[in-house]
């Protein structure tokens, strides 16, 4: 198949998914409840946090916006994740699979409207977070490479989701796309920077490849610069690792009942007289 054949599939998956959303607002509602729940909950109840003896960053709503900005484009790939694993258990994927050659591109498509989720949740939790009155520091390019960094999460969360997918091929396998996700979120320095952790959660986000790009995503908002080239590279690699793990999936996909492959059946040799 051609180059432009390939985006002529990739599209027509992303039109449709399109198509859903625009018939179903509900379900890009229910999207961003949750990272809309906490962004209420974290400066509400929690913000007496940011008034504490030794929290460092210059406003509790800033530092919670970065975390629920990321959640909300996380979320985004989880529910198109979500979105793949019905379409094979409707048998729908199954059938564009019969009919495209070259399987990627039907990720790509996925891709496609998963950072189109992304990029409404992150323009609806930013506004309300402006219209709060979260005060601002970084510059429009800080702000570009938050935003830049929030849509790399959302591609490496919606491949780790296409692999659960692909592999499971039931809507059952949400669960494995979402706690996961969820757990990889909580355990880094949700609350307050990570020199005021203690114990095993200050040891699990020094390792968490979630706490980078959350702290550098704080230094831009910030206008202090913090290890952003290591968050980019974390969150490049993130991407580069799902997407073999969904190319894997697509595979499996493939070779399993109702997947679509391409093999044909071999044919049984005739016995001559």
């Amino acid at each position: 198949m051609s180059t432009g054949g390939s985006f002529s599939v990739a599209s027509g998956v992303a039109v449709r998914s399109m198509r859903k959303l625009v018939r179903n607002p509900a379900g890009t509602l229910s999207q961003m409840a949750i990272p809309l729940f906490f962004f209420a909950a974290f400066t509400g109840a929690l913000s007496v946090v940011g008034s504490t003896p030794g929290f460092q960053y210059y406003d509790f709503t800033a530092c919670e916006i970065v975390f629920v900005l990321f959640q909300g484009a996380m979320f985004a790939g989880v529910f198109t994740g979500i979105e793949i694993a019905f379409d094979y258990g409707s048998g729908v994927a199954n059938r564009l699979m019969l009919s495209t050659p070259r399987r990627a591109a039907i990720i790509a498509g996925y891709v496609i409207v998963s950072l189109v989720r992304a990029l409404l949740a992150i323009a609806v939790i930013w506004a309300i977070a402006l219209a709060v009155g979260m005060p601002v520091r970084g510059g429009a390019l800080e702000i570009v490479g938050l935003i830049v960094l929030a849509l790399l999460l959302n591609l490496s969360t919606t491949l780790w989701g296409a692999g659960i997918a692909l592999r499971f091929r039931t809507v059952e396998s949400g669960a494995l796309i979402t706690i996961p996700t969820f757990m990889v979120m909580f355990v880094s320095p949700v609350f307050v920077t990570r020199d005021r952790l203690s114990g095993l959660l200050k040891s699990a986000a020094g390792v968490n490849p979630f706490t980078p790009p959350l702290e550098a995503g704080r230094g831009l908002l910030a206008d202090k610069p913090f290890h952003t080239l290591l968050a980019f590279a974390v969150a490049t690699g993130l991407i580069i690792v799902f997407f073999v793990w969904a190319v894997r999936g697509m595979r499996k996909a493939e070779q399993g009942p109702g997947g679509g492959g391409s093999r044909q059946p071999r044919s049984r040799p005739r016995h001559t007289a």
